[in-house]
């Protein structure tokens, strides 16, 4: 089997007897796709009145989508967003493509050329947001702030753009996630992401999730007018796209993703192998944790699961680094989050979590020494934690293999 690492593969052999599942996406239809299915959609807006009809000349018009560390594909999806705009006449220099980091590094030059191509780049004005240029609009009820990047509070129009996967507290990604915590400051995305330790704040829920609750009403103080999200395939095609309001739209998507990504095993493994997806799902640990959590669903107690992660950028961010290396134990990182959630602390305490249920053998492009300081087995090759884990448990252990596991979402059936 091969199985995606950074932007390329590495690959491991397998007894076919020790395997329980092969977790892919299921399968599924697929009528349009690709720009094609954009195109559709900003047609066949969802509770919403098509884009070209609600923007009018002379609005200032702010375009949030996804940072470097996503696999939202801008550059297909922001052409035909732009060419709805100018048919209403909105003029370039109107504009501004706003790259919603949340608590993520500023872009260079290059990479916001990459993300959005060089005609849009060269066209209209492409900026990273800011947490330290924010204008405050009050609070939500459950008291996070609302403080959000000024060019896109003072718009006239806000459209929002992203993908849509599975996340671990908030449910799914996407929607008024562009905004909170796209475009927030830190204090508030602390203050929202707080909530990761309730019950009801985990992958695929969205009725009861107290943070994705949260994140819809910001919407109430920064109206979203406008909303076009995809659903990627594992090979990072656009086969759904929806449109137009930022709940309705939103969920619709929602529905397609559990028709894709949801998978039902039958029993649980004891070795769960599991593949970020790639570039750039496993650019540094931080992003690569949502695939570890994804395969927490599929493992026994006391089970190893091997993640195959280059973490070519390291930890990915500073407080998570500095949380993961103070640490003497797991258990301290789930201590501290509960008694004290701080942004950045709350993936040590996800990683912690998992911690508690089975280890973690690492597979990635990290110093050995930093892998001992996430409390995982470090490994250069797939094969080798393979090996070493059959060891461990046995001969007879029984494996499930997640090739996709930033999407795919294992759900043990009844």
């Amino acid at each position: 089997m091969n199985l995606r690492y950074g932007k390329e593969k590495t690959g491991m052999e397998i007894n076919c007897e020790s395997v329980i599942d092969v977790l892919m996406p299921n399968e599924l239809e697929v009528r349009t796709s690709g720009v094609e299915e954009v195109r559709r959609a900003l047609e066949e807006p969802i509770n919403s009145k098509k884009l070209s009809e609600i923007v009018k000349p002379g609005e200032k018009i702010a375009v949030i989508t996804s940072d470097i560390t996503r696999p939202m594909p801008s550059k297909t999806v922001l052409p035909e967003v732009l060419g709805e705009l100018y048919r209403a006449g909105v003029q370039p220099e109107d504009i501004k493509v706003v790259f919603a980091l949340g608590s993520h590094r500023m872009h260079t030059e290059d990479e916001k050329k990459y993300l959005v191509g060089e005609e849009v780049y060269n066209t209209v004005e492409c900026i990273d947001s800011d947490a330290r240029d924010c204008v405050h609009l009050g609070r939500t009820s459950r008291g996070t702030p609302v403080d959000i990047f000024r060019p896109v509070a003072e718009a006239d129009r806000r459209i929002c753009l992203g993908n849509i996967e599975y996340h671990y507290f908030a449910g799914y990604s996407g929607g008024a996630k562009a905004i909170m915590p796209g475009v927030s400051t830190r204090e508030a995305i602390q203050a929202n992401h707080s909530k990761m330790v309730l019950e009801e704040a985990k992958a695929g829920e969205m009725e009861q999730n107290p943070v994705r609750k949260d994140i819809d009403e910001v919407a109430e103080f920064v109206p979203i007018d406008f909303i076009l999200n995809v659903v990627l395939d594992e090979k990072k095609n656009i086969i759904k796209a929806v449109a137009g309001h930022y709940v309705n739209a939103h969920r619709e998507g929602c529905k397609f993703l559990d028709r894709l990504y949801k998978v039902h095993i039958r029993e649980k493994a004891d070795i769960v192998v599991v593949s970020a997806g790639g570039y750039p799902k496993d650019i540094n640990v931080y992003q690569a944790q949502k695939a570890l959590d994804n395969a927490k669903h599929a493992v026994k107690d006391g089970g190893i699961i091997i993640l195959v992660a280059s973490c070519r950028e390291g930890f990915g961010e500073r407080v998570f680094e500095q949380w993961m290396t103070g640490a003497g134990e797991p258990c301290e990182l789930v201590e501290n989050i509960r008694k004290n959630f701080v942004l950045g602390g709350h993936k040590a305490a996800a990683i912690a979590m998992v911690l508690e249920k089975c280890e973690i053998y690492l597979v990635s492009e990290l110093e050995d020494c930093i892998a001992a300081q996430l409390f995982m087995k470090p490994y250069k090759s797939v094969q080798a934690a393979l090996n070493d884990a059959m060891s461990k448990l046995g001969a007879g252990s029984r494996v499930i293999v997640m090739p996709f596991g930033g999407s795919t979402l294992p759900e043990l059936m009844e």
